[in-house]
């Protein structure tokens, strides 16, 4: 759609409704309160459009579409373990899954860009959703061998801050969890590198000359082995707790529903990390 078409769209639904619904000063200037009331119908709408559509689809053939997935880096491992036991019982489904901060989630789903979200629950405002807990994370210390508390069992946060880190970047919400861990400690630590990306930090930890602190799902998943260690850190906080995050709305997509019936069998999998 060009511009002169959406502006034209907008001022001709101004006209029907009787009300201004944008700001305008010369550009656009951000919606005006009935603005932004119209906007969260017209989201009800679309939603309520395409679950009927695919109800009605699913009806004649099968569970079938292109489900989309916003997921926080730490929790990508787990994504895999809805989206496999889903295609295996509905083969004609395909997924996207995207790598998003825990904001972004929340944002991608208020503007109908994806259909659910893996996030952290119960730590930030989550707004009008509704959450399904699926597990605990716990942490563990990435370190090579040759550097200092590589041979321990375990570790403490204290100790752990007494390292050269690689960790995520702060707009991360594990970033955010960690300082606090490290903070309650006693500690106050500067990573020597900051990423957004773990492959970049499993990079540097290999090399030997920093250490790093990531999901114990994310350990297991990247198959940590010689010369890196994964060494359980001593908890000081209760767990966060990773969950699916899913429209508050009835009925929900046929897409949207399976997933949520197969994180409801994850979560009862107690050999989730």
């Amino acid at each position: 759609m060009t511009q002169p078409t959406l502006s034209a769209g907008i001022k001709q639904l101004e006209t029907t409704l009787g009300v201004l619904l944008v700001q305008r000063s010369g550009r656009f200037g951000g919606f005006t309160p009935e603005g932004e009331r119209v906007l969260e119908w017209a989201r009800r709408i679309v939603a309520d459009a395409r679950a009927m559509r695919d109800e009605v689809r699913s009806l004649r053939q099968g569970l079938s579409g292109h489900l989309r997935l916003a997921v926080v880096p730490t929790a990508l491992p787990v994504a895999a373990r809805l989206t496999t036991p889903l295609r295996q019982n509905h083969p004609d489904v395909t997924f996207s899954v995207r790598s998003c901060t825990s904001l972004e989630v929340l944002s991608l789903m208020d503007n109908l860009e994806v259909d659910a979200g893996i996030t952290y629950v119960g730590n930030e405002p989550l707004g009008r959703v509704r959450t399904l807990p699926l597990f605990e994370e716990r942490y563990r210390l990435l370190v090579s061998t040759g550097l200092p508390l590589a041979e321990r069992a375990q570790v403490t946060w204290a100790e752990v801050a007494t390292l050269p880190l690689s960790l995520l970047t702060p707009d991360m919400h594990n970033r955010r969890i960690i300082d606090r861990r490290l903070l309650i400690a006693g500690a106050d630590a500067v990573p020597v590198l900051e990423s957004n990306s773990m492959i970049v930090l499993i990079a540097h930890v290999r090399s030997g000359h920093s250490a790093s602190i990531l999901p114990e799902v994310v350990a297991e998943s990247l198959g940590v082995a010689d010369p890196i260690r994964s060494i359980p850190i001593l908890e000081n906080e209760p767990s966060p707790v990773i969950g699916l995050i899913y429209p508050h709305r009835e009925p929900l997509l046929p897409l949207t529903a399976a997933l949520v019936m197969a994180a409801r069998r994850l979560a009862q999998d107690k050999t989730v990390s």
